[in-house]
């Protein structure tokens, strides 16, 4: 098969356990250029356009937020946003625990203090928030007519456990929930996913390259339908087992350069 796109996570796949990019990694990406290597993550923008400028592909498109924002250099393809007021509700559900809630839209993150999360958030994406009260981002958001791309909400497990029930009981209707680890939610909205993100992205900027001639790259649940739906998914061999399940190929984890390995067995004869 003649692939023409290849689409990768970003955390638990292409870092290594010093969450930054091999050198081996960033050699293959150039190596099989042209061929556009698109990230595809939870991240926000900001925290993956760094990556981008190590690989030298800084003019590919990115999908940030699990699809809910799509960017072709500056030009929003799709942006879909959490509703005000099921913002508003989530906000309220943690105000009386423990659980720290980071607020994301586009390029801005709002922390309400530097703790313990944010800085774990920190140290994993390389971007710092800009702290401000839950309730006065509302606000803001309000007067704006914003919402948020994504929402992470972060804490004790059985808080947290709390929480993902009281939602999915509550908004199953207008959002997604996911647990990246039992201490964390990640919440996006209902209508996207990581394989309608592909779909778009290639009707809007590659509309002579078909899913079977796209290869992705994942590890983790929200993986599951973009691997299933692309002609070549492949899994990290750290991957979580659903993953490694439905995967059509599994190469190495993540910090033995799981990708790189795949991409020069892949591209070898052609490239």
């Amino acid at each position: 098969m003649n692939y023409k796109l290849i689409c990768s996570d970003i955390d638990g796949t292409l870092l290594n356990k010093d969450r930054e990019l091999s050198k081996f990694t960033i050699s293959e990406v150039q190596r099989i250029s042209p061929i556009p290597f698109i990230l595809i993550s939870s991240r926000m923008p900001r925290a993956m356009r760094h990556l981008q400028d190590e690989l030298g592909n800084s003019t590919t498109p990115i999908i940030a937020y699990n699809g809910g924002l799509i960017l072709n250099k500056n030009e929003i393809i799709q942006s879909t946003e959490i509703n005000i007021l099921v913002i508003e509700s989530i906000i309220n559900k943690c105000k009386n625990t423990s659980i720290h809630v980071s607020l994301f839209h586009a390029d801005e993150w709002f922390a309400p203090s530097m703790d313990f999360w944010a800085n774990r958030e920190i140290y994993n994406t390389k971007v710092k928030p800009d702290l401000k009260p839950n309730l006065e981002v509302l606000k803001s958001w309000k007067q704006e007519g914003k919402g948020a791309h994504k929402i992470m909400c972060m804490g004790d497990e059985n808080e947290i456990d709390y929480l993902y029930h009281t939602l999915e009981k509550e908004h199953a209707h207008d959002i997604i929930l996911y647990r990246s680890k039992s201490t964390y939610i990640e919440i996006s909205h209902r209508s996207i996913s990581k394989k309608t993100a592909i779909e778009t992205l290639i009707n809007n900027s590659y509309p002579n390259i078909a899913m079977h001639e796209v290869v992705a790259f994942g590890d983790n649940y929200n993986d599951v339908e973009m691997l299933k739906s692309v002609g070549l998914g492949i899994a990290v061999a750290n991957a979580n087992e659903a993953v490694l399940k439905i995967a059509k190929r599994v190469t190495e984890t993540n910090i033995n350069d799981g990708v790189a390995m795949a991409l020069s067995k892949i591209f070898k004869l052609s490239h």
